[in-house]
């Protein structure tokens, strides 16, 4: 479920907001900045290609990226293999990876397909926990302080929007806030 929840950035007990309506959240989320948009959700299988994907959406893409501003247009997958041993150690590596608080110097723009991620969004006075499923799209503007946490069992496919080849790497601030805050996993069991 797509779930929007605010708390005060001194303390995350101080709930502000908690909803999983898309109309709400999506106010709630202009009002702060943040594009947060709804397109139709397609079923993915291992076996449909990447360019499939892209190519499934390629009306959508297109019109988003109408002024050309994103050059770097991917998909990040990531699907639990329990066949394999190493998964369980790079799915953590994976998600502890992006679980400190950072910024980026361009947007930060992903559709979810399919899956689900969370972004959380430091700003002050407030944490925004924006939990996005299959038909989520959400845009951070640069300079914003986040984390992203995929979940214990990483399962997501995603489009992701980059002006510059780079536009990936973070500047991490070294603030421990994301350590105090429910987990994606704690978010949806809520």
């Amino acid at each position: 479920m797509t779930l929007l929840h605010i708390a005060a950035d001194s303390d995350p007990a101080q709930v502000r907001l908690h909803t999983g309506d898309p109309e709400r959240i999506a106010a709630e989320l202009a009002t702060r900045g943040i594009v947060f948009d709804r397109w139709p959700a397609r079923v993915v299988t291992a076996a449909i290609s990447t360019q499939d994907i892209l190519d499934d959406y390629r009306d959508r893409i297109d019109e988003l990226n109408g002024d050309g501003r994103y050059r770097h247009i991917d998909l990040a997958r990531l699907h639990p293999d329990d066949t394999d041993p190493q998964w369980p150690a790079q799915a953590r590596a994976a998600r502890e990876k992006f679980l400190s608080e950072h910024r980026h110097a361009e947007d930060e723009v992903r559709f979810f397909v399919s899956g689900r991620g969370c972004f959380y969004l430091h700003l002050e006075p407030e944490v925004v926990a924006v939990v996005c499923e299959g038909g989520d799209l959400v845009s951070v503007p640069a300079g914003t302080r986040h984390w992203f946490d995929m979940g214990t069992r990483p399962d997501f496919v995603a489009i992701r929007f980059f002006e510059e080849a780079d536009g990936w790497v973070g500047d991490f601030t070294g603030d421990a806030i994301a350590q105090r805050f429910p987990s994606l996993d704690e978010l949806v069991a809520a």
